[in-house]
């Protein structure tokens, strides 16, 4: 695969309209290796009168869209699965050089996102109104479900990909256009998804790909009268921010925000397992995931056992470029990851922590930084109450159930949650005091195209997973006939 490594540089234009183009008043945004710190790209960067062509290209997408039959849809919504997937290979080197994460991970997302495509081609025949009985012979009740109307989507750097397909095949599976402010930090793979969903034959401005200054796109693009729903994820700050935009212009949001996932070890656990799936996902994609675990609460029994192991297997991992087959786990994204990470382990050990493992940078090119476990952590740390997103693991001891539950719903945060324990007794508990949207328990289970993905609390609402996930696209309207 890293004969694939895309060395040239590379540009990405805005998608308006059905053309693909540079911002009107030429202004370019570089894009920078995170494995070599080397500007190897740009992307254009998008004026509001693109934005304004933009708005203008999706009212009009709308009804191009709407009018082609649901089975059609569904079809090209399909084909622009099967395209994506057809062109993994090329595709994973972009996300790799742009994110650094390893190709094999790059890859899984690329099919992985074909998958989420495929998924939601489906469910677009499936968007079914209802009959319901009247309590008067003669009277028809009728709730007829239609798209909202044309969606702005607000994607993320860390899973660029993943994360524009369950936004934007939900909606165009519901009937909506959609306007996807991409990342500006990985430009080029997103734009790919929107090339293969045009390739497949979607009209023009039902698809419009922008990028530019987050802030300025988001209020426009929110405010608009033609934007009718939004979605977003990201930090809790931010996504609270356009919420209360959205809710000045009563525009229906789904909230996909951050996570702070506690996870509870339980005495009867197999510590084996519990060790080798939560470092296969804290360390996935440098810790950089909305959904990694980062409070780990392990009974007093087993937490020696299960520190040794997670240490053994944090130190084991190797660190590089994602392009070298043997690496396990590249760079962090961007350079102020390194700052914040080394700020979160000074802190913590200044009050009391015992670093076990990494807690550095490595080397001085390059976003690279060592896989981090820090022991008894005291709750003053800044670290038990911020999302560190990176590679960083708080492993605390704990002697009683209610007070690991307590811990673990103690912060606003509410998106994953982990368990490990044989006691299907516990395995219930857990499952009905937990304050999270999603809890796995004995293996890793989240993220998957027909399960709901979605927080509660600080960290948002709505699903974009699941049968659940296209119902915010949707209109019910009522109509009843004697």
């Amino acid at each position: 695969m890293a004969a694939n490594l895309p060395d040239a540089f590379v540009h990405t234009k805005l998608l308006i309209d059905g053309e693909w183009r540079d911002s009107s008043d030429g202004r370019k945004i570089r894009v920078i290796d995170p494995a070599t710190e080397e500007i190897f790209g740009s992307v254009a960067h998008a004026t509001l009168g693109d934005l304004d062509e933009a708005l203008a290209a999706t009212e009009t997408g709308a009804f191009a869209w709407v009018a082609i039959p649901l089975p059609e849809r569904s079809k090209i919504i399909r084909k622009a699965g099967e395209t994506l997937r057809a062109r993994a290979a090329t595709i994973a080197p972009l996300l790799t050089r742009e994110q650094g994460k390893p190709l094999a991970e790059a890859l899984l997302e690329v099919n992985s996102s074909a998958d989420f495509i495929e998924w939601f081609a489906e469910e677009a025949r499936r968007t079914y109104g209802k009959v319901i009985p009247s309590r008067w012979p003669h009277v028809r009740q009728l709730l007829i479900k239609e798209p909202v109307g044309p969606v702005a989507t607000f994607t993320p750097w860390n899973f660029p990909i993943v994360a524009i397909v369950r936004k934007l095949a939900a909606a165009l599976a519901a009937g909506c256009p959609v306007i996807v402010k991409g990342p500006e930090e990985t430009p080029a793979s997103v734009a790919e998804v929107a090339r293969a969903f045009v390739d497949a034959g979607v009209p023009r401005g039902v698809v419009n790909l922008v990028y530019g200054d987050p802030a300025e796109i988001s209020r426009y693009l929110i405010s608009h009268p033609v934007i009718r729903k939004i979605s977003f994820t990201g930090s809790t700050s931010v996504g609270k921010q356009l919420a209360g935009l959205a809710g000045l212009h009563m525009k229906r949001v789904t909230m996909e925000l951050g996570g702070h996932a506690p996870v509870i070890v339980t005495e009867d656990a197999d510590i084996k397992n519990a060790v080798s799936t939560l470092a296969q996902i804290k360390f996935r994609n440098a810790g950089q995931i909305c959904i990694a675990p980062t409070r780990f609460l392990i009974h007093e029994t087993v937490f020696e056992r299960f520190l040794k192991g997670f240490v053994q297997a944090a130190q084991a991992i190797k660190v590089g470029n994602g392009f070298d087959a043997s690496t396990q786990m590249g760079p962090l994204a961007n350079e102020r990851r390194i700052p914040a990470l080394a700020e979160f382990v000074a802190d913590a050990v200044s009050k009391g922590a015992d670093l076990r493992a990494g807690g550095h940078r490595i080397g001085n090119k390059g976003y690279f930084f060592e896989p981090t476990v820090l022991a008894h952590v005291p709750l003053s740390a800044r670290v038990m109450n911020e999302e560190p997103f990176g590679p960083l693991a708080i492993i605390n001891p704990y002697s009683d159930l209610d007070d690991a539950i307590a811990e673990a719903n103690r912060l606003p945060y509410g998106l994953a949650s982990y368990a490990h324990t044989k006691s299907l007794a516990t395995a219930h508990e857990l499952a009905s005091r937990i304050e999270a949207g999603m809890l796995t328990i004995n293996h890793n289970g989240l993220s998957f195209p027909e399960v709901s993905f979605g927080g509660v609390k600080d960290s948002g609402y709505g699903s974009e997973g699941g049968p659940d996930a296209m119902e915010p696209y949707l209109s019910s309207r009522f109509v009843t006939m004697a």
